[in-house]
């Protein structure tokens, strides 16, 4: 996983968002486990703190659960209930801009590009 931060949020946010589009690509699969605490801060040179935050975060929207002396694990149904809630966020926030530009732009549905599943 390559990872680039950026200083505009808190590193365990940027840690946390990675983790929620890996599960979203399929990368993390349902039933597999994060990589530790001390894998990803050696990997990353960050303090393990931090991964915990992010991991603590997963945790508290119950995306992953921890397994005694096993590690976090993605939650059946994890996919999604993210899919899910990454949708609502993109159609409360980003796509009202999205449709303010086009406006603005006076684009018409005819000039907007069409999107086929062979070029995602």
């Amino acid at each position: 996983m390559t990872i680039h931060w950026n200083g505009d949020a808190p590193i365990y946010i940027q840690l946390y968002q990675q983790v929620i589009k890996r599960i979203l690509d399929g990368n993390i699969k349902e039933g597999e486990a994060l990589p530790s605490v001390r894998k990803v801060a050696a990997e990353y040179q960050l303090n393990p703190v931090t991964i915990s935050k992010a991991y603590q975060m997963l945790q508290d929207e119950k995306y992953v659960e921890k397994q005694r002396g096993k590690g976090l694990f993605v939650k059946a149904g994890a996919a999604h209930n993210i899919l899910e809630k990454e949708r609502a966020v993109f159609l409360s926030t980003e796509w009202p801009q999205i449709l303010q530009q086009i406006s603005r732009l006076k684009l018409s549905v005819e000039e907007l590009p069409r999107i086929s599943k062979e070029s995602q």
